[in-house]
C-alpha cells in the first residue's frame, strides 16, 4: 500500500510562515552584535584562505583592503558567521550566498538574448531566506557610501530594495507555481545601471574575448593563437599541469546534457591557462581553456573554477548539500536563475572540486559608478525583484508572504540592519588595514 504524506493546503503554509514570527519577531532582524563572533574577524578571514594558493593570498588581501566595498565582496565568511549568531526564520530557499550589487549581470540565454539576473553562486546553499536580504542590504549601503551617496538615500534604497521584494513575494503566494517558474522580472529597462550592464554584455561577444585574452606570435604570420601572459592575473599552463585540466573534461561531459555534449565535441582544445578571477575567489584554482571550432574565428572559452565549501556551511548542518562542490553551485545557480548558462557542469581534478561554465559569453557587470545620481534606488528595486524570483523558484512563497505580512516591519528592520552592517563593514576593513601596516595578515 502506497502511503501519502499530508499535503500542506495553501492556508497552512500561509500560516506556517505566520507563526515562525514567535521565532524571530520580523522586527527583530535589525539586529547585529559582532562581539559574538565565534572569531575575530581576520581570524575568520585566515581560516578560509586555508587550502588556497599561497602566493595569491597576499594578493586577495591587498584587493580587499582598497576600499570598504572590496573587503565585504571578499569577506563573506565574515557574515556568515555573524547572520548565524542572530536568530532566523527557519524559512528555508535556495541561497545565492553571496547576493550583494555587483553578483548580479548581464549574460547570454540558451537562446542567444541577454538577461540580467543574480550571476554569482559560490556560496549557495539552502538556508533562512533573510540571510540573502541582509546581505543585499548591507551592499546596498556600502556601495551606496563609496557611490557618493548619503546615508538618508542609502536607506532609501535598501527600503525599495526590501519593499519590492515583500511585494512581489506578496504576488507570487497565490499565484500557480509554473508561472512562477517562468515569471518575467520587467523593471530592466528602467534602472540604468542594469541597461548599462546590458550594453556591455552585447560587446562581450566571444571574438571581444579572443582579442582580449590571446594573441599571436607576431614574427609567425598564420601563427595558432594562444592566451596572452599577464602574470599573475593570466598565466599560460603547460605540461601535467594542462593534462590534469584537459582530463578534467571527461567527468564534466557526463554532467552535460546530450546536445550540449555534442555541441561540445565541435571544438576542439587550443589551449589552458590559470586565471585569477573576482575577489572573493582569489586563491582558489580557477583555469580557462580555449577551444576553436569553425577555425579561429569561432571561439569558445570555459572556465574550470575551484569551488570550496559554501561560507555558510559550518552554520547549516542539516542542508543536505551536495558533496561535489561544484555540483552545489551549479544545482543552486539553476534552482534560483531562470535561464542557466548551457554549458554549465562540474567536474574534478585531483581530489579537488570545480564548477565549468563560459567565460565571459556576453556578460556584463555592474560598477559601484553606475550607482551614482538615481541609479541606486533604481537598481535595488531589481535586485529585489531578483531576490524574489529565486527565493519563490527555490522556496515556497506563501510560508514567505506568510511571515512578511502586509505591513513593514520586516522591510524598516533589514533598513536598519543594512546600515549597522556597513558600519561593522567599514571597523573589520580599517581592523584589515591596521593588520598590514603592522604585519602580514595570518594565512
Amino acid at each position: 500500500m502506497v502511503r501519502s504524506m499530508h499535503w500542506a493546503t495553501p492556508e497552512e503554509r500561509r500560516k506556517l510562515g505566520q507563526a515562525r514570527r514567535k521565532q524571530v519577531g520580523r522586527h527583530e532582524h535589525d539586529a547585529l552584535d559582532a562581539k559574538v563572533r565565534p572569531l575575530p574577524a581576520l581570524a575568520l578571514l585566515a581560516r578560509s584562505m586555508q587550502g588556497r594558493v599561497p602566493a595569491l593570498v597576499k594578493l586577495k588581501y591587498e584587493l580587499m583592503a582598497e576600499s570598504p566595498f572590496a573587503y565585504f565582496r571578499g569577506a563573506a565568511p565574515v557574515m556568515a558567521a555573524d547572520l548565524a549568531m542572530t536568530p532566523n526564520t527557519g524559512i528555508v530557499s535556495q541561497l545565492c550566498g553571496d547576493a550583494h550589487v555587483r553578483n548580479l549581470g548581464a549574460y547570454a540565454a540558451p537562446d542567444g538574448r541577454l538577461v540580467f539576473d543574480i550571476n554569482d553562486f559560490d556560496e549557495t546553499i539552502r538556508g533562512p531566506f533573510e540571510w540573502d536580504l541582509k546581505r543585499m542590504a548591507a551592499s546596498l549601503v556600502v556601495a551606496g557610501r563609496a557611490a557618493g551617496h548619503k546615508q538618508g538615500t542609502a536607506a532609501e534604497a535598501v527600503a525599495a530594495c526590501m519593499g519590492r521584494y515583500a511585494a512581489l513575494m506578496r504576488e507570487f503566494a497565490p499565484m500557480p507555481r509554473l508561472e512562477v517558474s517562468r515569471y518575467q522580472v520587467h523593471r530592466m529597462g528602467m534602472a540604468k545601471p542594469v541597461h548599462e550592464a546590458l550594453v556591455k554584455a552585447e560587446r562581450a561577444t566571444p571574438q571581444h574575448t579572443l582579442e582580449q585574452l590571446t594573441t599571436t606570435a607576431a614574427s609567425k604570420p598564420g601563427a595558432p593563437r594562444r592566451f596572452k601572459e599577464a602574470k599573475p592575473m593570466l598565466t599560460r599552463v603547460s605540461g601535467a599541469r594542462a593534462s590534469a585540466v584537459l582530463a578534467s573534461l571527461t567527468p564534466y561531459r557526463a554532467t552535460l546534457e546530450p546536445q550540449r555534449q555534442h555541441l561540445l565535441s565541435c571544438y576542439r582544445v587550443a589551449d589552458v591557462a590559470f586565471k585569477v578571477v573576482g575577489t572573493g575567489s582569489v586563491g582558489l584554482r580557477d583555469y580557462c581553456i580555449y577551444f576553436e571550432g569553425n577555425g579561429a574565428g569561432d571561439p569558445l572559452f570555459l572556465q574550470v573554477k575551484e569551488e570550496t565549501a559554501s561560507a555558510y556551511a559550518p552554520y547549516l548542518p542539516d542542508a543536505h548539500a551536495p558533496a561535489h562542490n561544484g555540483q552545489r553551485v551549479a544545482e543552486g545557480q539553476r534552482a534560483i536563475e531562470m535561464q542557466s548558462d548551457p554549458f554549465l557542469g562540474w567536474t574534478h581534478i585531483g581530489h579537488r572540486h570545480f564548477l565549468v561554465r563560459q567565460l565571459n559569453d556576453h556578460k556584463g557587470s555592474i560598477e559601484i559608478g553606475d550607482l551614482a545620481g538615481g541609479g541606486l534606488t533604481a537598481y535595488a528595486e531589481v535586485c529585489g525583484e531578483l531576490l524574489a524570483r529565486g527565493h519563490a523558484r527555490s522556496g515556497d512563497p506563501l510560508v514567505i508572504a506568510g511571515y512578511i505580512g502586509s505591513g513593514d516591519a520586516f522591510v524598516q528592520a533589514l533598513v536598519k540592519f543594512g546600515a549597522r552592517y556597513a558600519d561593522q563593514t567599514e571597523k573589520d576593513w580599517e581592523e584589515l588595514r591596521r593588520a598590514r601596516k603592522t604585519s602580514r595578515p595570518r594565512h
